[in-house]
Order: C-alpha cells, then sequence, then structure tokens
C-alpha cells in the first residue's frame, strides 16, 4: 500500500520503530484478516479516530480510504454516524478536516 511505503520512507531512526510495528501489526496483522473487507475496515477506522478526534491522522487514514475506494458521500455518512453518536463539537471539527482533505485530493 502506498501510504504504508510512504511512512517507511518518511521515517527517520526515531520514528522508524513506531512506524514498523505499525506497519507490522495494524496493516499487517489486521488489515490482512479475511473477515471483512478494506473498505470495511477503512470506514471502521475513519469513525474510530474521529471520535477520538485525532484531526492529522484523520486526515491521513481518508487518504488512505480514498485510495482504497471509498467514496466522498461514504465518507460523510461514516462521519454523520460519528456526529449521532460521539456530538456535534466533534462533527464540526470532523467535518472541517474532511473539507480540507477533499479540497487537496481535487487539486
Amino acid at each position: 500500500m502506498d501510504v504504508v511505503d510512504n511512512l517507511l520512507k518518511n521515517s527517520d531512526d526515531f520514528s522508524m520503530p513506531v512506524q514498523e510495528l505499525l506497519a507490522e501489526f495494524c496493516w499487517g496483522a489486521a488489515w490482512g484478516r479475511p473477515e471483512l473487507d478494506r473498505r470495511s475496515r477503512s470506514s471502521l477506522n475513519l469513525e474510530m479516530i474521529a471520535a477520538l478526534n485525532g484531526s492529522e491522522e484523520l486526515a491521513n487514514y481518508m487518504r488512505i480510504a480514498i485510495e482504497i475506494g471509498l467514496t466522498k458521500e461514504e465518507i460523510r455518512e461514516c462521519f454523520l454516524q460519528v456526529a449521532v453518536y460521539v456530538g456535534m463539537p466533534a462533527a464540526l471539527s470532523i467535518f472541517k478536516v474532511a473539507l480540507q482533505v477533499f479540497d487537496e485530493a481535487s487539486n
């Protein structure tokens, strides 16, 4: 996956161990399981990261979701689900990040 390759390529001596752990555990062991497809896993990740209000990571995972093939409308629906269960202040932040990522992607 391009995103994982870029994370590893852009890591320095300090951050490489955590990036390798992320690649092995998250992208390998978890994402490699056959019971859920990548689109489902991506949707879940967007919702969980949005619920945790991790805006920088949310932007990264949005890029991954777009690369995997989630549509703008599907991503919006994930975030509307978060708005209902987490709250409107989080939703406003989430949608702000989403607009920035979509703007980036269209340029």
